[in-house]
């Protein structure tokens, strides 16, 4: 296996045509942000406590429809309450933390990977396929917290690679670890805890594995601690300061518990993270996959300019550090008791480096080949979407998923198939003339476009998980809501609506992730229907929104509504 110095620049590519394909992939990467609207629960969510935050102008304590909400540090709240304060609330502003972040991690895996291998070629691939990847693509495109995270992280990652590979001096081994622990320092502040323990517990695999102990001195710990702490205790100690009951909920309920429980009932079986894994790295599974083996093979090279007083110290494995990384982030998440598929979303960074590593040293026939298996599948899956796609869209309808919105998504997945298809047809052509890289970037530009217009498409289900449509119908017809009046949310809670809105909801026999808000403030929730039911009828005027099932009850019971708006999953009344 070649060391890090076996790869000398072979040549550099033009500065116009990397700046052509950056304005290309900028372009696409963002096309969509605005377009789309929030759905439900995480994008409402997120952006709703942004729009609170920047409303309130209260940077410490985070609300979520009114209440207290401690279940995630607070970077992603004050960057979307910024843009919410700078160009007003917009689909845009709420994704652009997300979107921007891991946009950023695609123009730093090509730095790097320049900065650690000295090929425009490799680093060129190492941010193709990264962008292009399936998994990263997508997450990178919805608001939750996990985008922010995973690019911090992978600066983490990189820098810790800039750090130890055998051509860094001390002074820049120095600087890039004190960078790790800025980046470590941000993710605690993106997600909690996980943004430390997930690195700290792969360098500890690593250690362990290659012996390598004379590291330890190159991690800085005590200029690094500082850092990290100068950067991430400020928030936590003034939170803890102003909020009693923040320590225990957040560091033993929202870590420990959710870990260990089934605490906020988002569990799924052990196998659950093994189809997002291998669906996410698409269309790199084939190349990773034949390369795992070579990935893990040392290094035997053992020069290191970092070497002090003991003596000659072994050269960093980073294709192996890359494994490890991915191995236990995946493990990880598949044994904690709380799962959603973005939580393993810093894993694709790291195959992402190994994949474009490994296909620059495969030959031009077996990438050819592997890309034309890419082609067949999406041929095929091309075919049955065009024959079946109607067909399967009414397999996936029901009385709250109707055909007649389900099948509107199928266009656009056929348009997503066929991006697809001819990025890889174009790729197994152009790596038979030699052209890797070039074969590389078309291949990820069909993935990155076709995971563009899937997401795109979904806005046609919009409807059905959003109340984008539902208010702005309302507003159309009977004028904006007044928001002086009660707004009830019965038994249930949809997270895009207080953002749509523009304010809290009083959430009536309903409690979920409210818990800890209710119990602080008791009077802004009510606990029984039974007991909403007489302040309801005793109102002149008022708004509740429930599901169709309690409209059909509460009519039948003779409870005074009239509706404003219902679509299958929801119904919104006045009290007038």
């Amino acid at each position: 296996m070649e060391s890090f110095e076996s790869y000398s620049p072979q040549r550099r590519l033009s500065r116009f045509y990397l700046l052509g394909l950056l304005i290309i992939f900028t372009a696409v990467w963002f096309s969509n942000i605005e377009y789309r609207k929030l759905v439900r629960p995480d994008e409402g969510r997120y952006a709703e406590i942004g729009r609170e935050m920047a409303q309130s102008g209260d940077w410490i304590t985070p609300h979520l429809n009114g209440l207290k909400y401690f279940e995630k540090p607070p970077l992603q709240y004050w960057a979307t309450a910024a843009a919410f304060r700078l160009f007003g609330d917009s689909h845009w502003g709420a994704r652009w933390w997300p979107a921007t972040t891991t946009f950023a991690c695609v123009l730093l895996m090509f730095w790097a990977a320049r900065r650690l291998y000295g090929d425009e070629d490799i680093a060129l691939s190492a941010a193709a396929t990264l962008g292009g990847c399936t998994g990263f693509v997508i997450n990178s495109h919805i608001n939750t917290l996990d985008g922010g995270l995973a690019a911090f992280l992978t600066l983490a990652l990189l820098g810790f690679l800039l750090a130890q590979h055998p051509g860094a001096t001390r002074k820049e081994n120095r600087n890039w670890m004190l960078v790790v622990w800025a980046a470590l320092a941000l993710a605690v502040l993106s997600k909690g805890l996980i943004g430390v323990v997930l690195p700290g517990a792969v360098l500890t695999l690593y250690l362990l594995i290659e012996r390598d102990w004379p590291m330890l001195a190159r991690l800085h710990f005590g200029k690094g601690l500082a850092l990290f702490l100068l950067i991430a205790a400020p928030w936590f100690i003034a939170v803890s300061l102003t909020n009693d009951e923040f320590a225990r909920f957040f560091f033993i309920h929202e870590h420990f518990e959710r870990f260990l429980t089934k605490v906020h009932r988002r569990g799924g079986a052990w196998y659950y993270f093994i189809p997002i894994l291998l669906f996410g790295s698409m269309p790199w599974l084939p190349f990773i996959a034949v390369r795992l083996r070579n990935g893990w093979q040392r290094d035997r090279s053992v020069a290191h300019p970092l070497v002090g007083e003991g003596g000659v110290v072994k050269a960093l494995q980073p294709l192996r550090l890359l494994l490890l990384w991915t191995g236990f982030v995946f493990l990880f998440f598949s044994v904690s008791s709380s799962k959603l598929p973005s939580y393993i979303l810093p894993v694709f960074p790291a195959l992402a480096l190994f994949a474009a590593v490994e296909m620059q040293r495969m030959e031009p026939e077996m990438l050819s080949r592997l890309a034309w298996g890419l082609a067949a599948v999406g041929s095929g899956l091309l075919l049955i979407v065009i024959i079946g796609g109607e067909r399967i869209a009414s397999e996936f309808s029901k009385d709250s998923s109707p055909f007649e919105i389900v099948r509107n998504y199928v266009p656009w997945i056929q348009a997503s198939v066929f991006s697809f298809t001819v990025g890889a047809i174009a790729a197994a052509w152009l790596f038979r003339r030699y052209a890797r890289s070039t074969a590389i970037v078309a291949l990820a530009f069909g993935s990155l476009i076709a995971g563009i217009l899937a997401m795109d498409g979904h806005g046609e289900l919009s409807r059905l998980s959003s109340t984008y449509h539902i208010v702005r119908d309302i507003e159309a017809t009977q004028g904006p809501f007044d928001r002086s009046l009660p707004f009830y949310s019965i038994q249930m809670h949809d997270q895009t609506l207080p953002f749509y809105l523009k304010r809290p909801v009083t959430l009536v026999q309903y409690t979920d992730e409210f818990a800890l808000g209710l119990n602080a403030e008791p009077e802004k929730g009510i606990a029984q229907v039974e007991d909403w039911k007489p302040r309801w009828i005793a109102l002149e005027r008022g708004y509740a929104i429930m599901n169709p099932a309690n409209y059909e009850r509460f009519t039948a019971e003779g409870l005074p509504m009239r509706i404003l708006a219902r679509d299958p999953r929801r119904v919104i009344v006045s009290r007038q």
